[in-house]
């Protein structure tokens, strides 16, 4: 079992926001995850909301974020 932190999609046709989650590797995209670490609307100028201590947490674990996660989360500690 391989556990990634990745965006999942939702929103409507054109108005996408992505929650940031942690799940396993062989789980759909939109399906099922184990913990919510976060939320990104590409429309709004905050951009991304990130709770550090749960995506810490989790990486410590063994969890590899997925390349777009990891470019969020340096424009996140810029910012």
């Amino acid at each position: 079992m391989s556990v990634k932190i990745r965006l999942s999609r939702h929103g409507t046709k054109k108005k996408p926001h992505y929650r940031i989650v942690v799940c396993d590797s062989r789980f759909p995209r939109d399906g099922r995850f184990i913990e919510q670490v976060g939320t990104y609307d590409p429309k709004a100028a905050s951009g991304a909301k990130i709770d550090r201590e749960k995506m810490d947490s989790w990486i410590k674990r063994g969890a590899k974020p997925s390349q777009t996660v990891s470019e969020l989360m340096k424009k996140t500690v810029q910012t």
